[in-house]
């Protein structure tokens, strides 16, 4: 018996470090598409992530394999690009559907951006992830009621506010002139 138990906790030890290792990939992967988008729009970097991980399944949904959609955007009437439909709130919902994760990226970013019920969040600070995470569910950005408490889990669990922080030096030394540190952000280098 203790054999067993033992081979269970071990199965269920691999499989969260497997998890984690899935997570920080992702988060390698796109931080600097994350702060070249806080940096443009002004959505923290933190939270940018966070909803990634959350919404695309750390990249491994099929909406993000398939459709390089990796924030769960429906089409909605004004959208004129490639659509998918896959089961989410309701059968069949129409999905937007993106040449390259990129674009799935700078596309979350112009939506919070342009829709006027999501314009209070840019009035809070870039660093206070609690308020955007509240913020998001408030305007109705997810259904979840643990929406908020989630993207606060992953952005703790795995210190995404960093890459705010990063974002916000990045911001400071272009305006005065100095030279960023770190490597430059090239769009094409993002796997699609």
């Amino acid at each position: 018996m203790k054999k067993i138990i033992l081979a269970i906790c071990l199965l269920v030890s691999l499989s969260v470090q497997a998890q984690k290792q899935v997570v920080e990939a992702y988060i390698n992967t796109y931080k600097e598409l994350a702060i070249t988008e806080m940096l443009r729009t002004g959505v923290p970097a933190s939270i940018k992530l966070a909803q990634g991980i959350l919404e695309s399944q750390s990249g491994e949904s099929d909406l993000a394999k398939k459709s390089n959609n990796h924030f769960g955007i429906k089409c909605k009437t004004e959208w004129t690009g490639d659509k998918t439909y896959h089961d989410d709130d309701e059968r069949g919902e129409c999905f937007r559907v993106y040449p390259s994760v990129a674009d799935s990226y700078k596309d979350h970013s112009d939506f919070l951006r342009s829709r006027p019920h999501y314009a209070f969040l840019f009035q809070l600070s870039p660093t206070d992830a609690e308020a955007w995470a509240r913020g998001l569910k408030k305007a109705g950005y997810a259904t979840s009621s643990t929406y908020p408490q989630r993207l606060l889990k992953v952005i703790n669990d795995y210190h995404l506010q960093q890459y705010s922080l990063l974002a916000l030096e990045k911001q400071g030394n272009k305006k005065n002139n100095q030279p960023v540190a770190g490597p430059a952000t090239q769009p094409s280098k993002y796997p699609k």
